[in-house]
């Protein structure tokens, strides 16, 4: 048990499955925010439009008993599920840039080495150079 907790530390695979489990949580909830609350005002704005029902079907079904003799099942493109699942993904896309950007902040970029210009060609060369890399002259 010891070597597994020593894994766990060393290679942060607890921050990692923290932040997995941390996800899956946001995208349930950000599939109850756009399947509950932002769908049904734009499915209302649509003339009472429910995204979940749109679909374009390919071969009726004779049922909904799949026990039943006989019973044939619906074949369908169920695009307003797509529409939804979409919606939901640029959401959790939204939210996690918004994080990494509050999280991640840039590192300072280290100050520029002091430069000097070669007299002869005019490029910029590190100050405590002896010859110049472009035109090889002594400086």
């Amino acid at each position: 048990m010891a070597g597994f907790r020593q894994f766990l530390i060393k290679t942060n695979a607890l921050a990692l499955a923290i932040g997995v489990i941390i996800g899956v949580a946001l995208g349930t909830v950000v599939t109850s925010l756009v399947n509950d609350i932002i769908m049904p005002p734009i499915g209302l704005a649509l003339g009472r439009v429910d995204f979940n029902t749109l679909k374009w079907v390919l071969q009726a079904g004779n049922g909904t008993n799949p026990a039943a003799p006989g019973y044939v099942a619906e074949v369908a493109i169920r695009y307003g599920t797509f529409i939804n699942a979409v919606i939901s993904f640029v959401i959790i896309a939204l939210v996690v840039y918004w994080i990494s950007i509050v999280f991640m902040k840039p590192a300072p970029e280290p100050p520029a080495a002091p430069t000097k210009t070669c007299p002869f060609c005019k490029e910029t060369v590190p100050a405590d150079a002896t010859k110049c890399r472009a035109c090889a002259s002594s400086i």
